[in-house]
């Protein structure tokens, strides 16, 4: 699946949905587990969202650290061929709240 999410990234190869949503699921489960708690929600829309990050827990309404991606960037982001810096300087990635950039200290989540 890694040359699938490769050619997408890199040549803008859609792979389909099924792939898509997979890859995005299986990341943010990663992510939650490398970086346990609930303090930071991380969305991918239409795909998933997870709780992470160690901290104060968040149980109600908007929580105030989130971090917004498209399914592609956010794939970017996970296999290493976008920096969290870049995607949060071009918009790419909507990050709110003191505590969204933790997430930038786990990625990428495997190397290209």
């Amino acid at each position: 699946m890694s040359d699938l999410l490769a050619d997408w990234v890199d040549r803008d190869v859609e792979p389909e949905r099924a792939v898509r949503k997979a890859a995005v699921r299986e990341s943010l489960d990663e992510l939650a587990r490398r970086a346990p708690g609930r303090s930071v929600e991380v969305r991918v829309p239409p795909f998933g969202a997870v709780q992470c990050v160690e901290g104060p827990r968040h149980t109600r309404g908007t929580p105030p650290n989130v971090v917004e991606a498209d399914p592609r960037t956010w794939i970017a982001l996970a296999i290493g061929r976008l920096s969290w810096d870049d995607a949060v300087a071009t918009g790419r990635v909507s990050a709110s709240g003191s505590r969204a950039g933790e997430i930038s200290s786990f990625l990428p989540l495997r190397t290209p």
